[in-house]
């Protein structure tokens, strides 16, 4: 077998994940894969479903503040990642390391990878720079780890984020949180270090972990207060300097649980993990207490948190009731929690399916769930939440971009997950309330769904699909031809197998 052509234009691209896995190990890249497939076992699909695993990580750099990021891939898939990178709202450049085939086989990438970071290592404008291989490049074996540390005080922090290797574009911002939080967790033992520009909190802290919604850690702060504690830095982070501070906390929440690397780190330095989220009554109540556990507080101490609190919690969910059948699905990673809030805000959700594997992390919300007879599905393919979709038919079905276009087509409403359900709190009191206005406005919306749905009733579908000017030339005689001939070939197949 001949090694496949990891530099040409006219190859599988994204789609030949195993010639790539092999040519990884091929060029000694075992151990990084090995390692990659422990902390982000695969699923019922051998690769992503979604976009680019890369856009995470890519997404994590360019958010922080002097941190410079250089890309080395495939020119098409460095185009695709800078473009949504900026249609998400990124405000600074992204750094390109281009390749050939000579290049790549005699090892000038790399040293073009080198002279390109020691150009960029300005200290007066970046603390770091990120340089990131993407599948081909990996699957090269471009040495990273070769580069140095640091340059001119510059630090310089090399990931491999192959399609083939990281299922999802979530558990990719995983991999560069870790290997920051390594490098920093380096650094504090080293010696002293810089304080964030924010300071550094009087008072014990919770690292939070996951992206969320901008209020939620000032909501999770306020219920950490009547128990002596504070909220520490959102992991992944805005600045260089926080990462110290995330390091330097008495605990961490693991809000987004699919965090492994960066879990395995603060493990390292000591801190303990607490899973779920101060999300509803219930979670809310028993995350409190985790936390006071952690800390070793009295229960008198949680007691107060709780009683500030959960009255209010029960409140708003009361307030803010939501009535109807829902399916949940997407790869953001806190699709458990968001179904906890729907429960408890009176909603039938027999469903949630997350793109993201099983966790120590959301344990608990996965038996919350299933208690409640609701089917939970980690790792779950696009057909499997299509399939529950299409089989429990519910009144709304929050989803994936696919999903959701599938769902309309079926006239049933639909939300974008990402876009819609993310982009709202979650944590206690304002939490609670925050989904009912736009998951029951879309559950009103049925008829009108009913009424477009009978409109265009048959158009674009089947034989009319595509744009035509009159009707289209129907062969039904060459269908049928063509079918035998299929048949032929099935029957041929089937022979030689018996043979």
């Amino acid at each position: 077998m001949t090694t496949p052509d990891l530099a040409s234009p006219g190859g599988d691209g994204c789609h030949s994940a195993a010639d790539l896995d092999r040519a990884a190990r091929s060029a000694g890249q075992s151990d990084l894969l090995d390692q990659y497939a422990r902390d982000y076992p695969q699923g019922p699909h051998d690769k992503p479903q979604s976009m680019c695993p890369a856009f995470g990580s890519l997404r994590v750099g360019l958010r922080m503040k002097r941190v410079a990021t250089v890309l080395s891939g495939s020119a098409c898939c460095v185009y695709g990642l800078t473009f949504v990178s900026h249609f998400y709202g990124a405000r600074r450049s992204v750094g390109y390391v281009p390749f050939d085939s000579e290049s790549l086989v005699t090892g000038k990438l790399f040293e073009d990878i080198r002279e390109a970071v020691h150009k960029l290592a300005d200290p007066d404008r970046f603390d770091a720079i990120v340089v990131t291989n993407l599948c081909v490049p990996t699957a090269s074996g471009v040495p990273l780890r070769l580069l140095p540390d640091e340059i001119d005080g510059v630090r310089i922090v090399g990931i491999d984020v192959p399609g083939f290797g990281i299922p999802t574009h979530a558990e990719a911002k995983d991999v560069l949180a870790g290997a920051m939080l390594n490098y920093a967790r380096r650094e504090v033992e080293a010696g002293p270090v810089a304080a964030p520009e924010g300071g550094v909190s009087d008072l014990p802290t919770v690292t939070l972990l996951g992206e969320m919604f901008p209020a939620d850690p000032m909501m999770i702060g306020a219920m950490l207060a009547p128990m002596g504690l504070a909220a520490g830095p959102v992991v992944p982070c805005r600045e260089w300097r926080e990462l110290y501070a995330a390091l330097d906390c008495g605990a961490v929440a693991a809000i987004h649980p699919f965090y492994t690397a960066a879990v395995r780190e603060f493990q390292a330095a000591g801190r303990p993990i607490v899973g779920s989220a101060p999300v509803g009554h219930d979670g809310t109540a028993a995350w409190l207490a985790s936390i006071g556990e952690a800390f070793g507080l009295s229960t008198d101490r949680v007691a107060d948190a709780q009683n500030a609190f959960l009255p209010a919690i029960r409140g708003a969910l009361e307030a803010a009731p939501v009535k109807g059948r829902i399916t949940l699905s997407g790869y953001e990673g806190s699709e458990l929690l968001v179904a906890r809030l729907l429960i408890e805000s009176g909603a039938e959700v027999p469903y949630v399916g997350t793109a993201c594997a099983k966790s120590p992390w959301s344990a608990a919300d996965a038996e919350w769930l299933r208690a409640r007879g609701v089917t939970v599905t980690f790792r779950a393919s696009l057909e499997n939440d299509l399939a529950a979709m299409e089989g429990l038919r519910p009144d709304l079905a929050i989803g994936t971009t696919p999903v959701v276009q599938k769902a309309k087509a079926l006239g049933i409403p639909a939300l974008y997950f990402t876009n819609l359900i993310s982009a709202r709190p979650l944590m206690g009191p304002a939490g609670a309330g925050s989904l009912a206005e736009v998951v029951n406005a879309a559950i009103g919306n049925k008829p009108s769904m009913d009424r477009m749905k009978a409109f265009f009733e048959g158009v674009g579908e089947g034989d009319t699909a595509g744009v035509w000017e009159g009707a289209p030339n129907l062969r039904p005689d060459f269908r049928a031809l063509n079918l035998k001939k299929l048949e032929k070939k099935a029957r041929a197949a089937k022979a030689e197998q018996m043979i």
